[in-house]
Parts: structure tokens; C-alpha cells; sequence
């Protein structure tokens, strides 16, 4: 059946419909009103092999924060829930992927303690119509909502696509990475004994 997760956000400024199975085939439906975040949430999918339905509306008229800040907490909420009490994971992951001239590196820890460290600096303040200061909120908020320690760092690069689409494609892996069961290891990789804040 797969580890998997549904959540549902509603507020007065978005709503948000979020289904993930890690165990998937990368195979995703993405309609969130934003062009751009809709290509690296397909990104993430098909790079992670996860299963992912997207479906999101909010009040892109005033601009596009409050939407994608909740499609991040959705997401990580999704990943708090499949990944249940984490036993068998192997928690940590890792990954750097080149995209043309840029080169970005993801590491993810699934510790239960949310943390974000973002170091990159972008050449231009937009990618098509959204702020790419948008991005670090994006990440923000997965990680407090799927407790997880993320740190991202953009190497260099000029085109900013590019830029994007080298943190997105390897924050999927480093995240397929930390998720997928180990057979040696069938409780929680901590001598504490749990993997919670």
C-alpha cells in the first residue's frame, strides 16, 4: 500500500488539498495557480519518486506568499504523517545536483527538530511571475511542519530557473534519500529511542 498522507489547509487566504505517497513512482497532478511553483512541485515529485496531488488556490491577487507558504506546510505535514514513527527509516539524506550552470546541495535530517539553514543568492528578484525570496519561506515552512532539519546551499549559478530547479531536484533525492526503509535498522535510527521535538 505505500507510506502515504492526506491533509487538507483552509484559511481565508488559501486552501490547500495535498496527497503523498513516499513509496510512489514520481508520478504527480500539480494545479496551484503558480506557474512556476507548479513545474519544480512536478520537479521534486518525479526527481523524489514520490506520488504527489496538488491542488491550491489563494489570494494570488494580493501576491503569492500566503500560497506558497502553506503549500510547504502541507507538504511537510503530509511527510510528518507517512513517515508515522519513523522506524526503519534512514533518517538522514543527501544530495548535490548540477543544473546547467548552476550546482545546489540539500541535506535533510528527519530528526523531529525543525531547523532551516538557506545560503543562496539569486541574480534576479523574480523567476516568471513569482519572488524567489518566496522559496526559503517555501522551505521554511516544510521543514517546521515535517520536523525536519533542511539545509540548503546554492553553490553558483547565473540563470535563476536553473538555480531553482538544482535546489528542488536535489532536495527530492536528499528527501527520497532519509525516507526510504532500511532493512538493518527496524527501529528508530537514535539512541534516544524516538525521532520527536
Amino acid at each position: 500500500m505505500g507510506r502515504k498522507a492526506k491533509v487538507e489547509r483552509r484559511t481565508s487566504e488559501t486552501h490547500v488539498e495535498l496527497e503523498l505517497c513516499l513509496d510512489g513512482n514520481g508520478v504527480y497532478e500539480v494545479e496551484t495557480s503558480i506557474p512556476f511553483l507548479d513545474h519544480m512541485l512536478a520537479l521534486f515529485a518525479k526527481h523524489g519518486l514520490f506520488d504527489l496531488k496538488v491542488r491550491a488556490s489563494g489570494d494570488t491577487a494580493v501576491d503569492f506568499h500566503h500560497t506558497a507558504e502553506d503549500i510547504g506546510i502541507c507538504l511537510g505535514r503530509v511527510f510528518q504523517e507517512a513517515l508515522g514513527d519513523k522506524k526503519g527509516i534512514c533518517r538522514y539524506g543527501e544530495a548535490t545536483v548540477p543544473m546547467v550552470d548552476a550546482l545546489a546541495s540539500v541535506a535533510v535530517d528527519f530528526s523531529g527538530r525543525p531547523h532551516v539553514v538557506f545560503r543562496a543568492s539569486f541574480q534576479a528578484p523574480k523567476v516568471g511571475e513569482i519572488d524567489v525570496e518566496l522559496f526559503e519561506e517555501f522551505f521554511r515552512a516544510f521543514s517546521h511542519a515535517a520536523g525536519a532539519d533542511l539545509h540548503i546551499r546554492l553553490h553558483y549559478g547565473n540563470n535563476v530557473h536553473h538555480c531553482i530547479e538544482a535546489i528542488f531536484k536535489a532536495a527530492a533525492r536528499a528527501c527520497d534519500g532519509a525516507t526510504r526503509l532500511d532493512p538493518r535498522q527496524p527501529g528508530v535510527l537514535s539512541t534516544k529511542g524516538t525521532l520527536t521535538s
